[in-house]
C-alpha cells in the first residue's frame, strides 16, 4: 500500500476553479509537495522576532533532542541542521496515511547587520529550539525625540 499526504480537496464554492488549477498544475509539473517537505528531507519553521536588544529566532524541531541539533552562525547567516531518525517499531500496522517527516534538513536564514557572533546562545526546551542573537549597541538604535516649533 502506497502511503499519501492527506490533502482536502475543496469541491463546491469560490474556490472550486482555484482546485481544479491546482490538479492541472500537478499533471503539468508534477506533484506539489507541503512547504514543510522537499525532495532532500523536511524543513523546520521559524519565527523571529525583532526584541529591543536582540533577534530571538524560534524553530520546531519536534521529536528531536538538542544533541541531533547544529547551530552555527558565519558571514550574516544563521544555519540551523540535524536529523530526525524515524522511530522503528516492530508492530505490524497497516497505515491510511502519513504525514510525519524523518531525516536530514538545514535551514539558513539571512541576518541584519549588527548582529554580535560571539555571543549567540542557543535553548532547547520541549521541542522548539530558541537561538538568542543579541544586537551590538551600535545596531540596537536609540530614540530620537520630536521637538514642536
Amino acid at each position: 500500500m502506497a502511503l499519501e499526504l492527506w490533502r482536502p480537496r475543496m469541491l463546491r464554492g469560490p474556490f472550486r476553479e482555484l482546485a481544479r488549477m491546482e490538479r492541472d498544475m500537478e499533471d503539468l509539473f508534477g506533484k506539489v509537495d507541503w512547504p514543510w517537505r522537499t525532495e532532500r528531507g523536511w524543513v523546520p519553521a521559524v519565527d523571529m522576532v525583532d526584541a529591543k536588544d536582540e533577534i530571538v529566532l524560534r524553530a520546531d524541531l519536534p521529536g528531536m533532542d538538542e544533541k541531533s541539533i547544529d547551530v552555527t552562525v558565519q558571514d550574516g547567516t544563521l544555519t540551523i541542521s540535524g536529523e530526525r531518525k524515524e522511530a522503528k517499531e516492530e508492530k505490524k500496522e497497516d497505515y491510511y496515511y502519513s504525514e510525519r517527516t524523518y531525516g536530514g534538513f538545514s535551514r539558513t536564514v539571512m541576518l541584519p547587520t549588527g548582529v554580535e557572533a560571539d555571543k549567540v546562545k542557543a535553548t532547547f526546551r520541549k521541542g522548539v529550539l530558541e537561538v538568542h542573537l543579541p544586537k551590538a549597541k551600535e545596531a540596537a538604535g536609540k530614540k530620537i525625540d520630536i521637538k514642536a516649533e
